[in-house]
């Protein structure tokens, strides 16, 4: 219990700090550049993601032609 209200009041003091940071012009620069950073990084990790998930239904699709092309072997034969 000790250890969430020292987590609590650490996000808190941090949130003070970068509110102070952010009233100078530099901390406004830093935090416009961050958040650029930031948002270039969701996209490509959102963008990866989806790549490896059309990849991934490929696959799959890939496999079903594939069950259902041997299931007709079968049953011809």
């Amino acid at each position: 219990m000790k250890n969430l209200l020292w987590l609590i009041a650490g996000i808190g003091a941090g949130f003070v700090v970068a509110h102070e940071i952010n009233k100078t012009q530099r901390g406004k620069e830093f935090f416009a550049d961050l958040d650029i950073k930031l948002r270039e990084f969701s996209e490509t990790v959102a963008d990866a993601y989806k790549e490896r998930e059309a990849e991934l239904r490929d696959k799959i699709d890939d496999l079903a032609r594939n069950a259902e092309d041997a299931l007709g072997d079968l049953n011809k034969n």
